[in-house]
């Protein structure tokens, strides 16, 4: 048995789910001197109304723990891990695995806990996400159950568990039929059904006359069944036997997770419910015979049922379907086990099997068979096999320690030519094509010139340059101009940004300059932004009896300026005069510069934010 090992397991059920080999399995290495990290099951398809309980016992398993981590027994610990029941969503996937990793990672460094054996019963492709993270020493799948054939939203993993499947260092199948299915993909791939615990054959089971108290008022001959009641139990095949035998009762112990009124409507059929693992001998102590009553069905040719083991521990006659695992048993051990295949048969069979209880030969052989399948035989062959795969794989981690840097090198190499390559590409669309005048068009406004009241001119300068301070001078000269071919009686200069004096107060020194009379010219000095340019000089318009203007701004400031005042006055005629020429913007074509390409999307960022703040109203906007 392997001993002193930091052990993952993924499972695919809950530490609280019926006792399986995942709980036995886990349970014994940490006996043995290993420390286990048990993930519960993190799911394989969508929620459903029906798993409302589930949800609960899983939200009260994390509040036991600290971060849903908690210690069941010695050097063994469970984690119920809280996650979006979104499977095969990329985003919930995304944020499943950042939940997880930072969880088991933080716990992994509070306990030392490094360098695991990965051993997963689950092949989801979060489990995929969860192997490539950590740093493990082997990778072990388990592969105890057929996806592809037991429900649609289980076939969803199929692709995923191909692909757990070639990662594996190795791979543990309970059947043959499942060895078959993983072969392809690798070629260490080992039979090992579900065991027995050794604990059923060391005397402490109880004799036949200490049943428990709900199953000893249950009258004799009793037909027993141990496990969960469902999709896959035969269900009209075992009415049909108690209505032919209603002098035997059929007894079931196990959770019901189907529909069972067919079985109910059956005067002579005992439903027990679910007991603790610990109880279980008593209760197929207490049986005549024992069924394993599955359907034939494309799973079932690859289930290995372990409540055949559990039975023959206590020498019980066992009647089952003809189950392939359950045929080849037979071929290695001699026809132990009574395959049925009708109602007509299985009656028959019981009767024999009835009639045999007395044979104390036979009891003991039972019991032998099933020593030969107890979980310490299992676990001795798989730790043998474990053992040898570390060490082959720490040898050619030693000795491949050269090719593995090459083949980084090469990695990084292609990569980085990748990347390069990509850069090169993006920047030569970006900075060498009209792609970006293109994207800035939309921003561009311009109305066809005529008289108005008054000429608005905007300073700041940041739409233009992403630089307060900029730009105005060629504004205010394209301002004159429009003045002096009479466009307007009036210049309106709005700007509040100061750098030594307030900026309107140059425009306005700088248009007198030019010619203009410094009576026509009104300045705005309050304004730090568009959209209070557009209200205050709204305000001058209103106060003089103006119902007419035009703005003179950056090309790609337009935009924004012109559904500002649409929404601020709609009252107002406000046309759009943008500079014609601007010296930052060039004549638009490429190269284009860095600057001139923070400047776009400043205003296409500025939209965004306007509509956010309210400064502008969607069904106002311009064509």
């Amino acid at each position: 048995m392997i001993r002193g090992e930091n052990i993952l397991c993924i499972s695919s059920i809950d530490w609280d789910f019926i006792w399986q080999g995942h709980q036995e399995i886990m349970s014994t290495l940490a006996a043995q001197g290993n420390r286990v990290l048990f993930i519960e099951n993190t799911g394989v398809r969508r929620v459903r109304l029906s798993d409302w309980s589930r949800l609960q016992r899983r939200l009260r398993n994390w509040r036991k723990g600290i971060g849903g981590i908690r210690q069941e027994r010695e050097r063994l610990y469970v984690y119920s891990p809280l996650v979006l029941p979104f499977p095969y969503s990329r985003l919930a996937r995304r944020i499943n695995r950042w939940l997880l990793l930072r969880t088991i990672r933080r716990w992994m460094k509070a306990m030392d806990f490094y360098h695991p054996i990965i051993w997963t019963f689950l092949p989801t492709a979060i489990t995929i996400d969860l192997v490539r993270q950590v740093d493990y020493k082997l990778l072990i799948y388990y592969c105890i159950d057929s996806f592809i054939d037991s429900s649609a939203a289980a076939k969803r993993i199929v692709e995923s568990e191909r692909r757990l499947i070639a990662m594996a260092d190795l791979v543990f199948v309970t059947s043959h039929r499942l060895q078959e299915h993983c072969r392809p993909h690798n070629a260490a791939v080992h039979v090992f059904p579900f065991g027995v615990s050794s604990k059923w054959f060391d005397g402490s089971q109880p004799a036949a006359g200490e049943a428990p108290p709900d199953i000893a008022a249950i009258p004799h001959p009793r037909i027993g069944y141990v496990g969960g009641l469902h999709q896959w139990v035969d269900q009209p095949l075992l009415a049909q036997l108690a209505q032919r035998q209603r002098g035997y009762s059929f007894v079931f112990v196990g959770p019901i997770q189907t529909d069972v009124a067919t079985l109910q409507r059956q005067a002579n059929v005992h439903f027990l419910g679910q007991k603790p693992a610990e109880q279980l001998p008593q209760y197929i102590q207490a049986f005549d015979v024992c069924l394993i009553p599955y359907r034939l069905t494309d799973y079932t040719h690859s289930v290995y049922p372990t409540k055949l083991n559990e039975y023959l521990a206590l020498g019980k006659p066992v009647i089952s379907t003809a189950l392939p695992e359950v045929s080849h048993f037979n071929e290695r051990h001699g026809a132990l086990v009574l395959l049925g295949r009708t109602p007509e048969e299985f009656a028959q069979l019981v009767d024999r099997a009835l009639h045999d209880t007395g044979d104390g030969e036979l009891l003991e052989r039972r019991r032998s068979v099933a020593r030969l399948n107890t979980w310490d035989v299992k676990m001795a062959s798989m730790s043998a096999l474990i053992a040898e795969a570390i060490q082959r794989r720490q040898t050619a981690r030693a000795s491949g320690w050269q090719e593995a840097v090459v083949r980084w090198i090469r990695r990084s190499r292609h990569q980085f030519l990748r990347w390069a390559v990509g850069s090169a590409l993006l920047y030569g669309l970006a900075f060498h094509t009209p792609l970006v005048w293109w994207a800035a068009s939309p921003l561009k406004v311009a109305d066809p010139l005529r008289p108005v009241d008054a000429i608005i001119v905007l300073g700041g300068g940041v739409g233009e340059s992403g630089r307060a301070g900029q730009g105005y001078e060629e504004r205010i000269q394209y301002a004159v101009q429009l003045y002096r071919d009479g466009y307007a009686p009036a210049l309106i200069c709005s700007s509040g940004y100061v750098f030594v004096i307030q900026e309107a107060e140059v425009m306005k020194a700088l248009a007198v300059s030019l010619g203009v009379p410094e009576q026509a010219i009104i300045l705005e000095q309050r304004s730090a932004n568009t959209y209070q340019n557009a209200v205050y000089t709204a305000e001058i318009l209103r106060h003089r009896g103006w119902h007419s203007a035009m703005v003179v701004t950056s090309p790609y400031h337009a935009r924004r300026v012109t559904l500002v005042y649409q929404t601020v006055a709609p009252d107002l005629t406000v046309l759009l005069a943008p500079l014609p020429h601007s010296v930052f913007f060039g004549g638009g074509g490429p190269p284009v510069q860095l600057r001139q390409m923070q400047a776009i999307l400043h205003e296409y960022a500025g939209i965004v934010y306007y509509r956010f703040k309210g400064y502008i109203r969607p069904h106002r906007q311009a064509g």
